[in-house]
C-alpha cells in the first residue's frame, strides 16, 4: 500500500488540511472509492476501515489486478465543522456550498484539446480524451479551500474507470445512484449490496461528483456520435450506506465485501466470491417522489421503512401542538419507501420522506439540496 498526502489550497495561515488517499495494488486500471464527501455521514468511514483491511490481504495474497485507490475520510473541511456542538458536514460553512455538487464540467475542453487528434480507434480516443480532461483540470488554479477539495477529489478519479462514492440516507435502505446508460453495472453493483433499489438518471442537477466523473463520457460518446467511437470511460455511483446512525460492524463487513465483490466482477480483483442472488430494482431518479410538509409540526411515522407502498397509504401524520390538528401524509405513487428524516420537529415544506415509483414524472433538480 502507498499513502499519498494531498495538501489543500486556500487554508487560513495556520492551518493545514489534507486529503488522504491509499493506494494498494498497481497497473494501467484504477477503481477509487471514497468515503463520506458529506463529513456527517458516518456509516461510510466505518465501511472504508474494513475496506483498508481487507485490501491489505488481497494486496499481500497478489490477487489485485490493478490499482485500487481508497480515501477513507475524502472530506477533512466537514470532518472540522462544528457548530454548537453539531457536526455540520453536508455544507460548507463559509460559502453554504454543498460538498457534494458543483464540480467541473472538463468536456469542451476535452474537445478542444483532443480537435484534430481523434481517429476510429475507441481506446485511443478513449486516452486522449481522459489525458486531456486531466490536464484542463490540473491547469486550474483553486482559491479557496472548497475549490481545492473538489479539484484534488476529481483529479484521483478522472483516471478512474470505477468510482464509488460512499455516502448514507438520513435515514433509509441501502440504495444507489448512477445512470441509465450502465444500468447493468448499477444491478451488479445493487445485487452485490442487497441494495432494495438503483434510482437512475443522467443529470440530477447541480453537477454532484459522480456525475462529473461518468457523465462527460457520455456527452463525449453524443458529440462525436458518427465521426470518432468513444468508450464510456468511467462507472460511476453514489452508494448510500442506509442511515447515518447505521454505524455498525457487522453492516459496515456486509458492505465492504459486497463492494469488493464488484470490483471483483469488473475485473479488478481475482478470486473474488460470487454473490448472492438478489434482485436490485432499477428506478428512474425522476419517479422518485419526496412527500413534503404543509406546516411546520411533529412527525409520527406510521409506513416502515422499505415498505413497498401503494397510492393513498399512510406515510405519517404531521401533528400542530398548540391547535392538536393532525395532518395526514400519504404516499402519491405506487413505490418503495425508502428513505425518511430522521427529525421528528419538522418545517413547512420541508421534504420528510422519499418513496420510488417506476414512472418518471418529476424534472429539474431530482436531488435535495
Amino acid at each position: 500500500m502507498r499513502l499519498q498526502e494531498h495538501p489543500l489550497q486556500g487554508s487560513a495561515s495556520g492551518t493545514r488540511r489534507t486529503i488522504t488517499s491509499l493506494h494498494y495494488g498497481q497497473g494501467p486500471r484504477r477503481a477509487l472509492l471514497q468515503a463520506s464527501l458529506h463529513a456527517d455521514e458516518v456509516p461510510a468511514m466505518l465501511v472504508a476501515q474494513h475496506l483498508r483491511r481487507r485490501l491489505a490481504e488481497l494486496e499481500q495474497q497478489g490477487r489485485l489486478l490493478a490499482e485500487v485507490v481508497l480515501l477513507p475520510a475524502c472530506n477533512p473541511l466537514g470532518l472540522s465543522q462544528q457548530l454548537w456542538g453539531r457536526h455540520q458536514g453536508r455544507f460548507e460553512l463559509d460559502s453554504g456550498h454543498n460538498f457534494n455538487r458543483h464540480y467541473p464540467d472538463l468536456v469542451d475542453e476535452a474537445l478542444a484539446r483532443t480537435a484534430g487528434l481523434l481517429g476510429q480507434d475507441a481506446a485511443l480516443n478513449t486516452a486522449l480524451l481522459r489525458q486531456a480532461m486531466q490536464q484542463a483540470l490540473g491547469e486550474r488554479r483553486p482559491q479557496t479551500e472548497l475549490q481545492s477539495l473538489r479539484q484534488h477529489l476529481l483529479s484521483l478519479a478522472l483516471g478512474a474507470e470505477v468510482v464509488l462514492d460512499l455516502h448514507c440516507d438520513n435515514e433509509g435502505v441501502m440504495h444507489l445512484y448512477s445512470t441509465p446508460q450502465q444500468a447493468e453495472q448499477s444491478a451488479q453493483l445493487g445485487q452485490c449490496l442487497q441494495a432494495r433499489v438503483a434510482l437512475l438518471a443522467n443529470e440530477s442537477g447541480d453537477a454532484p461528483f459522480d456525475e462529473a466523473c461518468s457523465g462527460p463520457w457520455l456527452r463525449l460518446q453524443q458529440t462525436l456520435a458518427g465521426r470518432h467511437p468513444v468508450a464510456l470511460g468511467c462507472y460511476a455511483a453514489t452508494v448510500e450506506h442506509r442511515g447515518v446512525c447505521d454505524v455498525r460492524h457487522e453492516l459496515a463487513a456486509q458492505d465492504a465485501e459486497g463492494l469488493l465483490q464488484f470490483l471483483g466482477l469488473q475485473g479488478f480483483i481475482a478470486g473474488m466470491a460470487t454473490p448472492a442472488p438478489w434482485d436490485c430494482p432499477l428506478r428512474p431518479l425522476a419517479g422518485s417522489m419526496p412527500i413534503p410538509t404543509p406546516r411546520a409540526g411533529v412527525l409520527v411515522y406510521h409506513a416502515e421503512l422499505g415498505a413497498e407502498l401503494r397510492v393513498g397509504d399512510l406515510i405519517a401524520e404531521l401533528i400542530e401542538p398548540v391547535s392538536g390538528e393532525s395532518t395526514p401524509l400519504r404516499s402519491p405513487v405506487d413505490g418503495l419507501h425508502y428513505a425518511r428524516e430522521q427529525q421528528r420537529w419538522v418545517q413547512a415544506g420541508q421534504s420528510v420522506a422519499r418513496v420510488a415509483g417506476t414512472e418518471a414524472t418529476r424534472t429539474g433538480k431530482l436531488l435535495s439540496a
